[in-house]
């Protein structure tokens, strides 16, 4: 059966801080002393007071809705008293009453849009945040052993704060071994999710009943099937799965189906060799091959670990354009225990990214022989 491992906390979606009131009212102070001062100097100051009348608007997107009524309030201030102040400077009242009415209109209207923002704000973090609650509970946390394998690794979605992304893994301790799963859904974000939810669900599902590592993967390729035509009747893009699936006994071989996916790497004495594996077609295209999907058998001897990734890793671009190296990466840290690997292998993609956002998940895992065993 598989060890329970205590889970990080997930962190909570933060929206964008708004600025202190403190710095609220030194910018509306600023901007109307810079209206007065310009107004004295080119003795136009009615005219240069329409300035003011866009402070209300820049407020309504960067501030709080407090805050905006606040400046608001002060721009109808200031313009009501410029114009009873100046009444002997030859503008036509009527054309006074306009530009006070234009100004408590654009204020309420900036009031209005400010809250309506800060509500379309607060609705994407529920959604955000329900969506990092569910993905941290369908992935379940490493480390993860079973009688046959423990597994380590990293887990790194391309956008911390959404915790939302379309790499998948999963181990399931079956009656036929462990079964170890690890998947790229095409593209990213919410709809990525959902056929990364498919697979994971048939995954769970099917590897305590099949006996057969094919018939496992025709049904991971069923789940991804059964997506894209419920996808397809909502308008959604339809979505293809490479994987990985691997199953693992007391035996000194391992099964592998590889669905399209990076090969796996295996490290034993200083040494890096990948194993030989037939590539199929990824999972919800299985209809396009030419052959069903065969399961390929390699030696996997204990004190020997195999590195399993997605793309996101080895796709990793530096500045000039050129891929992460991967097995270059692997050569430095051979002798680094399987659950430093991960990280390791991580933080060299980020330095030769030269620090820069990702533009993909990053998923690395690390499989050894269960010290149970």
């Amino acid at each position: 059966m598989l060890r329970k491992h205590s889970k990080k906390p997930t962190r909570p979606v933060e929206a964008i801080e708004p600025p202190s009131g403190t710095e609220v009212v030194i910018a509306v102070a600023v901007v109307t002393l810079l209206v007065t001062v310009l107004g004295a100097l080119s003795q136009s100051p009615v005219w240069l007071l329409g300035l003011l009348v866009f402070l209300p608007g820049a407020a309504s997107a960067l501030c709080t809705v407090r805050q905006t009524q606040f400046v608001a309030a002060w721009t109808e201030f200031v313009v009501v008293l410029a114009m009873l102040v100046r009444q002997g400077d030859g503008w036509p009242w009527l054309d006074r009453i306009l530009m006070i009415l234009l100004t408590l209109v654009l204020g309420a209207a900036s009031v209005y849009a400010c809250h309506r923002r800060i509500n379309r704000e607060q609705e994407m973090m529920r959604l955000r945040s329900t969506a990092a609650a569910m993905q941290r509970h369908i992935l379940r946390p490493l480390p993860m052993l079973t009688d046959d394998v423990l597994v380590n690794g990293v887990y790194e979605p391309v956008q911390e704060d959404r915790l939302v992304g379309g790499d998948i893994y999963d181990v399931v301790d079956s009656p036929w071994g462990t079964r170890v799963l690890i998947g790229d859904v095409q593209g990213k974000g919410l709809p990525a999710v959902g056929a990364a939810f498919a697979v994971i669900g048939a995954f769970r599902a099917t590897a305590h009943r099949e006996p057969t590592l094919t018939a496992l993967v025709d049904a991971l390729d069923a789940s991804v099937v059964r997506h894209n035509s419920y996808a397809a009747q909502t308008g959604d893009d339809e979505r293809f799965v490479t994987a990985l699936v691997l199953s693992i006994d007391a035996g000194a071989e391992a099964q592998a189906i590889n669905c399209g996916h990076i090969l796996p790497q295996m490290l034993q004495d200083s040494a890096v060799t990948a194993p030989s594996l037939t590539s199929g077609v990824p999972l919800g295209l299985a209809d396009l091959a030419d052959e069903p999907a065969t399961v390929d058998w390699f030696v996997f001897p204990p004190g020997a670990t195999l590195l399993l990734t997605t793309d996101g890793l080895t796709e990793t671009r530096a500045a000039d354009g050129s891929f992460f190296p991967l097995t270059e990466s692997l050569g430095r840290h051979v002798s680094l225990s399987p659950t430093d690997l991960p990280r390791a292998l991580c933080d060299d993609a980020r330095a030769f990214a030269g620090g820069g956002d990702r533009h993909d998940d990053v998923a690395v895992l690390t499989v050894r022989r269960s010290p149970r065993r």
